[in-house]
């Protein structure tokens, strides 16, 4: 994604001062009304992560279901939970792909709020944009080595430089291979990242890009522990529920994106692009059912999935600055469409036939594997959309700027199920509009306000086969952007309230079906920094208190908690280098992430996540220009914590003291 300005973004230890994300043009992200948490590459690189959920703890993000391990697939924003997130502006969480691999990443940029004007439909709570890493006209490679606990190895490239001697070809690719071991019993995983990017650029005012990204992962299925007796910590962290031996699941996908920008002149410019993406997930896991009476064991199928997805995106935005007598406008005027394909077939084996039991207390594994006969799952979806927008961020006063746009889509839904062989069909049109106004009190103090409606469809059909109404959702946030000490670092806190209608609920004339009757509502406030707060001495952090909740279910009582959404939280990393005398090139920091007790599903919950407090060390040094050598410890204390949960049954421990160290060279 490519917008219009300047297309400069400025980085101040950890300070971004321009995003793309929240209006598709080069804006200075104090003058959008929304918040915005912007994490730069250095972020993640301090963290010496590999993986965006380090990036994403910073921002403000909670964790929820990542399929056993193997993906990003679920995470909460303001209390909601979401999954769509997005590439350069293009949507890449279609199906179940793998997690994103930092070795490609510039920065990230977190939407607080709706976000269904730019990016269709979604969730109002929130969402992501990966900027990723472009070819630079100067040559240079970079490696690195990375080794941590518990088996751990990881190895990364970044190769860029003009292929031409007049610079008008440019090209970068980056990669990562990695094989770990785990603090989990009997769980390991491989995996291969590519992404290659080549740009053209004919002539001074275009650029062609054509951008790769290719994710291999063999791992092994997880989901966690089961608790007993409503008691996390009854089990040991590592303790397995799943069989050894059995081979790993296999998650491959692949994407390509082809962008196009043409400035027409200093004020106009169109930027176009085309993305296709698939992927392939499948393999053995084993599930839980439930315990046994004597409350420790546990009833286990044996399950194959076979899940395959492919997406094809087209936009198309123009973009524009003009005045009309005294007001100032940036005009976005952008189309899109999109055809997704999604199959699963998912089977396991029958748990009254063959019950498959585990001692949880004192496992033996090793016994026969049942037969899989049961078919869950078996059926094709298939989703089309066409959507065209305009925006219109203007210049009212010198300190007074509105943000207006709207979002009309027609989408269209058709599922067809391979067990019953009935098809559904879904379709309709909706309109989702933004609104905002930013002043600025003073140079460094702004205040703002917006309002944003976003839309989703429910999947399946009531008792008398009829399709659900579309999930709708809707934002209110009042916030203040802050510039401290001297413009070095940014500040940004915010009231928000977010409200979801037509949310399934159980059918209270027929409780085998659902009816599209049920709100959620969450509210509350949250505190971003980010910047330096002296030469050499990069923060970030993140608070949030959030109060998410049932407000009107046919089962559930009012003030039901939602799950993995905890009412406190904070994250914060900050590193100071040494910028001069014999320390020079020493880095020294670290952080701390606090998220407070959480419920494990939203429902009447058999158990509750309990809070954690996690303190990582960072240090590096500079040994010599372009070679860096680390070495970080996570989790100092070695607290005891599980991240996530999933389903109201499982619990996912997170790491013990990890160590990790590495060196990385750049020529």
């Amino acid at each position: 994604m490519a917008g219009i300005g300047d297309g400069n973004t400025r980085v101040d230890g950890y300070r971004v001062a321009r995003a793309v994300s929240a209006t598709r043009t080069d804006t200075p992200v104090r003058e959008v009304p929304q918040t915005i948490v912007a994490v730069p590459q250095e972020v993640l690189e301090d963290a010496a992560a590999t993986r965006i959920d380090t990036a994403l703890d910073l921002a403000g993000v909670g964790r929820g279901n990542n399929f056993g391990g193997l993906g990003l697939t679920e995470f909460t924003i303001r209390g909601v939970a979401t999954g769509e997130y997005y590439r350069n502006g293009f949507p890449i969480n279609r199906g179940y792909p793998n997690s994103p691999d930092i070795v490609s990443i510039e920065r990230i940029e977190v939407l607080k709020g709706p976000s269904a004007f730019l990016y269709g439909r979604g969730d109002p709570g929130g969402t992501f944009n990966i900027v990723t890493k472009q070819p630079l006209a100067a040559r240079s490679l970079t490696i690195g080595t990375q080794y941590g606990s518990f088996g751990a190895k990881r190895s990364t490239f970044d190769a860029t430089g003009a292929l031409d001697e007049s610079g008008q070809v440019l090209a970068r690719v980056t990669g990562a291979v990695e094989d770990n071991g785990s603090f989990r019993d009997f769980v390991t995983s491989d995996r291969y990242a590519l992404a290659p990017v080549i740009a053209w650029k004919p002539n001074a005012d275009t650029t062609i890009t054509l951008e790769g990204d290719f994710i291999s992962t063999a791992q092994t299925f997880d989901r966690g522990i089961v608790p007993l007796g409503g008691n996390v910590r009854a089990l040991p962290r590592s303790r397995f529920i799943g069989e050894p031996g059995l081979p790993p699941a296999h998650v491959d996908n692949a994407l390509g994106q082809l962008r196009v920008e043409h400035r027409f002149d200093q004020d106009w410019v169109l930027n176009a692009g085309a993305q296709v993406l698939g992927g392939n997930l499948s393999g053995y896991g084993v599930g839980a059912i439930g315990l046994l009476p004597d409350g420790r064991t546990q009833r286990r199928t044996l399950e194959w999935r076979d899940l395959t997805w492919s997406d094809l995106d087209l936009q198309a935005n123009l973009a524009g600055k003009f005045e009309t007598g005294p007001f100032r406008h940036t005009l976005l005027l952008g189309l899109e469409y999109d055809s997704y394909r999604y199959r699963e077939v998912f089977n396991r084996s029958n748990v009254a036939t063959n019950p498959f039991l585990l001692d949880l207390l004192a496992p033996r594994y090793g016994q026969p594997l049942p037969p899989i006969t049961a078919r869950v799952t078996n059926f094709l979806q298939k989703t089309e959309s066409y959507a065209g927008y305009v925006q219109d961020q203007i210049d009212l006063t010198p300190r007074l700027h509105a943000l207006l746009g709207v979002r009309v889509e027609d989408l269209g839904l058709v599922s067809t199920n391979n067990l019953t062989k009935g098809t559904t069909s879904l379709q309709g049109l909706v309109a989702t509009p933004r609104f905002g106004l930013l002043y600025d009190l003073t140079d460094t103090v702004s205040v703002y306000g917006n309002y944003a409606r976003s839309f989703r469809p429910n999947i399946g059909t009531d008792r008398s086969g009829r399709p659900f109404a579309f999930e709708e959702g809707e934002g209110y946030e009042a916030g203040a952007k802050v510039s401290l000490l001297d413009g070095r670092l940014d500040a940004t806190a915010a009231l928000f309230e977010i409200r979801r209608s037509n949310v399934l609920s159980t059918d209270p004339v027929d409780p085998n079906f659902s009816v599209a009757t049920g709100a959620i509502r969450s509210r509350g406030f949250d505190l971003t920094a980010a910047g330096y707060l002296a030469p050499g001495w990069r923060v970030i952090g993140t608070y949030t208190r959030v109060d998410a909740a049932v407000a009107r279910d046919n089962t559930l009582p009012v003030g039901t908690r939602i799950a993995n959404v905890p009412a406190n939280s904070l994250a914060f990393q900050t590193v100071y280098e040494f910028q001069s005398g014999e320390l020079k090139g020493l880095g020294l920091g670290g952080g701390l992430d606090f998220v407070g007790r959480r419920a494990a599903g939203t429902a009447l919950a058999t158990f509750n996540l309990p809070q954690y407090t996690l303190v990582n060390l960072i240090s590096y040094y500079q040994i010599a220009p372009g070679v860096r050598i680390y070495l970080n410890v996570d989790n100092v204390f070695d607290a005891t914590f599980y991240d996530r949960a999933f389903q109201n049954r499982y619990a996912t421990p997170g790491q013990p003291r990890t160590i990790i160290g590495g060196v990385a060279a750049r020529f």
